[in-house]
């Protein structure tokens, strides 16, 4: 796989140097001559020029690329890198680093961002998934789909418990893709059986989230403070607002 990564900062010379020891194919693009040498010794290509003009991705060979990650430490460049590598170029795969999270609800398609990663999001679900039972946790958002992955670790009092996964009546936009119980990944079939304690990974469109709150979550629990905040989208800045940066 051929791996282009615009920003050698810390994030994206740990990103290479992890996909190169995999056995990808890696070009780091950074526009500090300084910051480009930390891509020196790690064994993978690296070329300084600065990743927002087109001229710059064309040389980077972008159009053969498998998958362009967007990781520098200003959003601005991040969606501009993002929006050319999808529409210019026709990269299958764009990853984008939020640095900031009130600027998260601009990293979607319009921008060309497939998957977009905000490390404080990832963190607050983190959190959340360890201390919250029965309550439903939004782990990870796929942004060219629109859908969840989230979880639930089903309480004794939850509807689903002692039951069936094909007598749940999950919604058809949703299904269960794992069940962790007691440490070890089970893998879901129509005769699994699920039990109070068991961690459920479901993968759900935003539509069909509230029905598998209710098959999973007992009636009256509450979303838990973080989930809560995160259901729903953020709210866009004021009309002429730039992002932050």
């Amino acid at each position: 796989m051929k791996v282009v990564i615009a920003g050698a900062g810390n994030v994206g010379t740990y990103l290479a140097a992890d996909l190169h020891r995999a056995g990808h194919e890696v070009l780091l693009i950074e526009i500090d001559p300084d910051v480009a040498r930390r891509g020196a010794g790690l064994g993978v290509e690296w070329m300084v020029r600065d990743a927002c003009e087109v001229s710059a991705l064309d040389a980077a060979g972008l159009a053969t690329a498998d998958v362009v990650v967007a990781a520098t430490g200003d959003d601005e460049d991040n969606l501009v890198v993002s929006l050319l590598a999808k529409q210019e170029f026709a990269v299958p795969r764009v990853v984008a680093r939020v640095n900031h999270p009130k600027n998260h609800w601009l990293f979607n398609q319009t921008w060309g961002v497939d998957i977009a990663v905000s490390t404080p999001h990832l963190l607050a679900a983190l959190v959340e998934e360890a201390v919250s039972v029965g309550s439903l946790v939004r782990i990870l958002q796929l942004e060219s789909s629109g859908a969840h992955l989230v979880e639930v670790t089903l309480a004794p009092g939850s509807p689903a418990a002692g039951r069936e996964l094909s007598r749940l009546g999950m919604p058809r936009d949703a299904t269960v893709v794992a069940v962790v119980r007691r440490a070890h990944v089970v893998v879901p079939r129509g005769d699994t059986v699920l039990e109070p304690g068991d961690e459920v990974l479901v993968l759900a469109s935003p539509d069909s989230e509230d029905a598998v709150r209710s098959l999973l979550v007992a009636e009256g629990q509450p979303p838990s403070g973080l989930s809560a905040l995160r259901s729903a989208p953020p709210a866009p800045p004021p009309a002429g607002e730039p992002p932050h940066v």
